[in-house]
Order: structure tokens, then sequence, then C-alpha cells
């Protein structure tokens, strides 16, 4: 089985801040969160965890992965997508001029501007991560829990579900909820 889950929030994620890349810890309500997933996944058997080396994804394993004898195993095919300059960026979702824009409210026709990442980036690091790391523990019946972001979370589900860039969103990954795919 296949599991995601998406660090806590950060202070970014309260006032609305693009992070991208941006290397930001985890709030204190963000670590909570994470020590409460511990809590309710605590049942949830799994092989191998798989984690970005951002911080934010590495305190979040930390907290939720307490206590197991487990683990975590850092990949920077697993960073979140890079938005370049526009990261730091506040409510890009309420300026549909911002090049950030489509990224979130039209994924088909969002081309990264310099210095970002596009979806094909993304889609090509986290497709070889599946490919070389994820497959073969599933084809072996392993269960493995890959704790990241919000952006590369979801271009794992497109790839694993099969969905079109314009779904890219169609699941959602809120923070320390724990997907199974």
């Amino acid at each position: 089985m296949l599991y995601l889950l998406r660090h806590g929030i950060t202070e970014w994620n309260i006032i609305h801040k693009l992070q991208g890349r941006t290397d930001i810890p985890l709030a204190e309500e963000g670590r909570e969160m994470a020590r409460k997933a511990c809590e309710q996944y605590k049942d949830i058997h799994f092989d191998v965890a798989f984690c970005s080396p951002l911080v934010r994804a590495k305190e979040t394993a930390e907290l939720v992965l307490a206590g197991r004898n487990l683990p975590i195993i850092y990949d920077d095919r697993l960073k979140e997508i890079c938005f370049g300059d526009f990261e730091g960026t506040e409510f890009v979702f309420d300026k549909p001029e911002h090049p950030i824009y489509k990224f979130f409210k039209d994924p088909e026709h969002y081309v990264a501007p310099a210095n970002a990442e596009g979806f094909a980036e993304l889609f090509a690091r986290t497709g070889n991560f599946l490919a070389e790391r994820v497959d073969p523990l599933l084809a072996e019946g392993k269960d493995v829990l890959i704790i990241g972001h919000g952006a590369m979370n979801s271009s794992i589900i497109c790839q694993k579900r099969g969905y079109a860039l314009k779904d890219f969103w169609k699941e959602g990954i809120e923070n320390c909820k724990l997907k199974v795919i």
C-alpha cells in the first residue's frame, strides 16, 4: 500500500506565503498536528518511510513516526516544486495576473516563470523516484509512506491514478492527513 502525508503547517502557510523550496520550519500548530497524526495513525503499519529533505517535512516525519523503529529515508526528488523568484509572494490565489496563479487555478495552462520548475520537471523527478524506489517495494507487498508537500504529493497522485494535468488538485492534500493511494 502507498501512503502520502503532507507536512504540518508553517508560519508561511498561515499567512498565505508561497513556500516552494524555501526551507521553512513548522509552526507550533504544525508540530501539534504532527503529534496528533502520530497518535491517529499509530496502528497503521509502514515498512519504509521516504521523506523530502526540507525541514518542514523532516520535522513532520520525526514527529509522526516517533516511537517507531522505522528509519526515514530522505530523497531530494521529494522536495516541493520550486517557484523561483516568486517564493515568498503572498496571496497568489487572489491575483489572476500573478505568474503563479495558474499553477493553482488552471494547471494545464501554467507556464513556469524563469528560475521556477514546471510540471514536466516535477513529474519527471517524482516519476523517476516512484519507478526506482517505490514501485519495486509495492510489487513486494510493502507498505510505503511518503512525507512531503502539496504539489509534490499531488504529482504522485496524478501519476498513480492516471489523472490529466487539469485534475492536478482534484484530491487535495491536507496538512498531516494520511492519504491512501
